[in-house]
């Protein structure tokens, strides 16, 4: 069974098309996803800021985050489930879009960034978190999930232009 033989059958099933066709349900789960990305997002952007050393430099990077990740997290959570739905009710197509394709490879590389930057960088957090310039690793962490970021909105906004 190919991914494009999963992908149709996805969009042949009753949910997807109850989904897809539903007057109130697609909408509020657009919704749900733009305000998810918007408070994860939002709330990552000020992070990586703080990681750059753009800003609240005089504030420790620890307490910083730790008000922020809930939130995020939060965030991450509805984009996430609401961004599964939205896939479900348009598999075949997401299938064919380079745009949907080119989201999900930035999505992995941000992940990734997270995932390295969590490892290395995050757990010696306390011998940087002062300094009003992070060391290179945490700014280079911090830029590159900008970029990703703002790579991933402009591929999820055109992808959903051209359904």
């Amino acid at each position: 069974m190919s991914l494009l033989s999963i992908c149709q059958w996805i969009q042949n099933t009753d949910t997807s098309t109850a989904l897809r066709e539903s007057t109130y349900i697609f909408p509020i789960i657009e919704t749900a996803h733009v305000l998810g990305l918007s408070l994860s997002v939002g709330l990552l952007v000020v992070s990586d800021l703080r990681l750059i050393g753009v800003v609240m430099g005089r504030r420790p990077a620890s307490e910083v985050f730790r008000q922020l990740a809930p939130w995020m997290l939060a965030g991450f959570t509805i984009m996430f489930a609401s961004g599964i739905l939205l896939f479900w009710s348009q598999a075949f197509k997401a299938y064919n879009s380079i745009f949907f394709r080119t989201k999900l490879c930035l999505l992995l590389l941000a992940a990734v960034n997270a995932g390295v930057y969590h490892l290395t960088i995050y757990r010696r957090m306390g011998e940087w978190e002062n300094k009003l310039v992070p060391p290179s690793q945490a700014r280079l962490a911090g830029w590159l999930s900008l970029v990703l970021w703002a790579g991933i909105i402009a591929a999820g906004r055109t992808m959903a232009y051209t359904f």
